[in-house]
């Protein structure tokens, strides 16, 4: 996920950021504004781990988000299976 895409996309993903890491805070979602760099550092912060370690988690929450998308798109369309064949 691009960081263009992830600010256009950042009111829906709230509340998945918000239910992966439950120490952010509603402030702390209003400021951040879907990038990439301020959400890593935020957990970093409110965590307090590494920021390799914040880097690694989210990168692992953006993997999730994209099966979730493309699950989302097959249901919709499951001709889009065989697309991927």
């Amino acid at each position: 996920m691009n960081s263009q895409t992830l600010k256009g996309q950042w009111n829906q993903l709230k509340g998945a950021v918000k239910q992966q890491w439950g120490k952010l805070t509603d402030d702390d979602l209003a400021v951040l504004d879907g990038t990439r760099d301020k959400i890593v550092g935020k957990i970093q912060e409110r965590y307090g781990i590494a920021k390799a370690e914040a880097e690694r988690q989210y990168a692992l929450f953006e993997k999730q988000q994209a099966i979730e998308d493309l699950e989302e798109d097959v249901e919709q369309d499951p001709k889009m299976v065989g697309r991927f064949r």
